[in-house]
């Protein structure tokens, strides 16, 4: 289980920033997002996507973290871990 308190990823957001920036996510996809260090505006822009605002899909397509991000939100199933 993921400690709710202010552990830091390697580009300095937090727990708690992730937490703030997506909202209640399962404890799963928070680790996940944290393994991948992300910046805000990774966060940001991913969340923005899965919450379907229009202004950010008329840009491009996302890439790297934020859209690795983005798969983590949308997801509906945590990952096996034997694969």
């Amino acid at each position: 289980m993921v400690q709710h308190g202010a552990t830091e990823t390697g580009s300095g957001v937090q727990t708690e920033d992730i937490r703030r920036i997506c909202g209640d996510i399962s404890d799963w996809k928070l680790v996940a997002i944290v393994a991948l260090s992300p910046g805000t505006n990774d966060l940001e822009l991913a969340v923005a996507w899965a919450d379907n605002e229009d202004e950010f899909r008329q840009q491009r397509p996302l890439s790297g973290i934020t859209a690795q991000i983005y798969d983590i939100l949308t997801s509906d199933e945590e990952p096996d871990e034997e694969r």
